[in-house]
């Protein structure tokens, strides 16, 4: 075998040996079903009493992956602890000496931690959106209609790429405290409690979060907080960037500095 599929395999199974592994990504499996089937029965009850305009203009694909929240949070700690658990405990020293290579050993951490995330993400979207699609009764979209097989393929994307650029942003900083306190508010802050400023969503449209939601819905140019100045392709080459940028700088201070 090569170096770097050993590499692969070392760091799979070091994600496999511990058991936080199975239980944070099962509880966050079970809170993302839960909270999109809560969310579309609400809102099966209430879509009636919607003005026309809003009834006209929703997208129950989009809707459907609200309970994506609880699993990106799940993935974001999942691929923040992967790097920062080994600065913590002391292991990175060790690591490094059996893989002396930093490129190397980088890549081969983000392989695994993403070959985790798309599992459980290959298991977690289309699920919720039988679930989803079901609460919100006949309002709901079925798997074959149009943009709906694009919008699940992106769901799934922009969960594995959220947790590659959580990785990258762990190896830049190197603690977990700060690493999540700057992940979950420029996810769930900046980027759900400002989308609805107009003069504000100007900007924070280009931030990982609301890309995701635009790559997640079937309309030309839209998102879960209303619509972007992009579709669903410059969304994902948007999510991209962002994941490139946090890798390269995650392996920019993985080479310079000591561990």
């Amino acid at each position: 075998m090569s170096a770097s599929g050993s590499a692969f395999r070392a760091e799979l199974t070091k994600l496999r040996s511990l058991r936080s592994t199975y239980w944070t990504l099962a509880a966050a499996f079970a809170l993302s079903l839960g909270l999109g089937a809560l969310a579309s029965l609400s809102m099966r009850g209430g879509f009636d009493r919607m003005p026309p305009d809003r009834q006209a203009d929703f997208d129950p694909t989009v809707f459907g992956f609200y309970g994506l929240a609880f699993g990106q949070l799940a993935l974001v700690v999942f691929g923040v602890l992967a790097v920062t658990g080994e600065y913590s405990g002391g292991t990175i020293r060790m690591s490094l000496v059996a893989i002396p290579r930093r490129g190397r050993f980088l890549a081969a951490k983000v392989l695994a931690v993403t070959a985790v995330a798309a599992a459980f993400s290959l298991v977690t979207v289309p699920v919720l959106f039988a679930v989803a699609q079901w609460g919100l009764g006949p309002h709901g979209a079925d798997p074959g209609d149009p943009g709906v097989p694009r919008a699940i393929a992106g769901a799934f994307l922009y969960m594995v790429l959220m947790c590659a650029l959580a990785t990258g942003v762990a190896a830049m900083l190197r603690g977990t405290a700060l690493t999540l306190g700057i992940m979950i508010p420029l996810l769930f802050l900046n980027g759900q409690g400002l989308a609805s400023i107009p003069a504000v969503r100007r900007f924070t449209q280009y931030l990982p979060d609301q890309a995701g939601y635009v790559m997640m819905g079937t309309r030309p140019e839209g998102g879960m907080f209303g619509p972007s100045d992009f579709g669903p392709w410059t969304a994902l080459a948007i999510l991209l960037a962002w994941t490139a940028a946090a890798l390269a700088g995650g392996l920019l201070t993985l080479e310079r500095r000591d561990a």
